[in-house]
């Protein structure tokens, strides 16, 4: 159910961000599978429809707190990443070309691109926090030292739900 879905994944978020501090201008990574969502295997069973309700309710909770969306493609866009053309300048990430598909990225990559104003395709970030629906593997997108969190949403429809944040490395003693 969309209602659901974009319910618990604006929980999820808020939840994420309260837990890692995060503030405004820090990127999210998001990687999803529909597939998993929707109760069938990781990349056997892409769903579109849902992946524009996932990346959605990402893009409205990123633009009420001001935070960047950055959404994984799968494997085979080697785990590519869409986000805003402005953030990638920024942050001076790599770009790269190429435009995802539901069965070549993935439904929730694919959705961003045509939701985003101005998207972007690059190699990797390094982004402050995370959330993956399903059991993508983001845990590469997320800068060191990331933080798991376990927060009240478990599971977005079938698919497990894991999240992190990043904090700065402690270094010396006490």
């Amino acid at each position: 159910d969309q209602t659901e879905i974009r319910e618990e994944i604006t929980r999820a978020l808020t939840e994420l961000a309260e837990a890692g501090s995060l503030a405004p201008g820090a990127q999210i990574a998001v990687g999803c599978s529909t597939s998993e969502i929707s109760g069938g295997c990781i990349g056997k069973n892409s769903a579109p429809e849902i992946g524009e309700w996932v990346a959605g309710a990402v893009l409205d909770f990123c633009e009420k707190r001001r935070f960047v969306p950055v959404f994984q493609c799968c494997e085979h866009l080697n785990r590519a990443l869409v986000l805003p053309l402005s953030a990638a300048r920024e942050s001076r990430y790599t770009q790269v070309r190429a435009v995802p598909q539901p069965k070549a990225g993935g439904s929730v990559a694919a959705a961003a691109w045509k939701l985003l104003p101005e998207p972007c395709l690059v190699s990797a970030v390094q982004a402050d926090a995370g959330i993956d629906i399903g059991d993508t593997l983001i845990g590469m997108h997320i800068r060191p030292v990331a933080v798991p969190y376990r927060g009240s949403v478990t599971q977005i429809g079938q698919a497990r739900v894991v999240m992190a944040y990043a904090r700065l490395p402690l270094i010396g003693g006490e």
